[in-house]
């Protein structure tokens, strides 16, 4: 089996968007920092900074982050979106509410031409979300 999951790159604030979207979201929140990794090279004022971190929701949904190093260049997301979608219309519609906090609504949710619900937000990371309830 192959799995398909969003991996969302910061600069100094993974910390702050996973536990944000563990909020908004639900699940276990896994977070492994620079520093709980021995030889990695990496600067020693990043050493609490997120090498890998890994939300689970009880649903099912992974979203994985981690912060870009000094070291490296950093671009912020353009040109892609986290998709979430389904069927359960209050979860869906609570995940909106929740992401909407600090956000730039680019499409408010409403119903949509081709059924059910849909609306397209900039969440306070700079993270484009589209989020559609099946008709």
């Amino acid at each position: 089996m192959a799995i398909l999951n969003p991996y969302l790159s910061f600069r100094d604030n993974a910390r702050e968007a996973l536990e944000f979207y563990q909020r908004v979201l639900g699940g276990t929140l896994d977070i492994s920092t620079f520093g709980s990794m021995p030889g990695m090279g990496y600067d020693p004022s990043e050493a609490e900074h997120v090498m890998h971190g890994q939300l689970i929701t009880d649903d099912g949904m992974v979203l994985m982050a981690s912060d870009t190093p000094s070291s490296m260049e950093y671009q912020a997301p353009q040109g892609v979106s986290v998709s979430l979608s389904g069927s359960e219309a209050d979860r869906l519609r609570a995940a909106w509410d929740g992401l909407s906090d600090g956000a730039s609504i680019t499409v408010p949710l409403a119903a949509a031409p081709w059924g059910g619900d849909f609306g397209m937000l900039t969440d306070r990371y700079g993270v484009a979300w589209m989020v559609s309830v099946d008709g």
